[in-house]
């Protein structure tokens, strides 16, 4: 791929992968507090319960470090029409922010064959683009950093 006299160079390569990190929310202890009078009996209160949230982060990198972090909102749902809209259109506005003398066909995108990544219209907006998207090897993780 990269050739002797190729212009594209390892600098180009943007690599984007996404995540779930799970979290747990504390309901804090103030709201079980309440005034009682002298001769009612304290009620009896529940301890509260962790409660289990995980929220979807797609990491963006390049050379340099991070390029993109976007999270997804909660209940929603990754298809192809939310990957282009708010997820490839951050990358694209950070990549000529990052690099404003260098158009994006030079840049080389490594990401996941997940079905919002493989979709026609992903394809269609890299192609529009003029990235070019890398194959992603089977089972390796040294490529996927936000794993780590």
């Amino acid at each position: 791929m990269f050739e002797p006299h190729d212009p594209k160079r390892l600098s180009d390569i943007v690599k984007g992968d996404e995540t779930w990190f799970p979290f747990f929310i504390i309901p804090p202890k103030r709201l079980n507090r309440m005034w009682v009078d002298g001769q009612e009996d304290r009620p009896v209160v529940f301890r509260p319960r962790f409660q289990r949230e995980k929220r979807m982060f797609t990491v963006f990198f390049n050379y340099s470090g991070p390029l993109v972090v976007e999270i997804l909102p909660q209940d929603t749902t990754m298809t192809a029409t939310y990957y282009v809209q708010n997820v490839l259109s951050h990358v694209k506005s950070a990549i000529n922010e990052q690099r404003p003398n260098v158009s994006t066909s030079r840049t080389l995108l490594l990401h996941d064959n997940t079905g919002p990544q493989k979709a026609r219209a992903t394809t269609q907006y890299l192609r529009e683009l003029g990235i070019q998207v890398l194959l992603q090897p089977a089972y390796s993780p040294d490529l996927a950093p936000c794993n780590f």
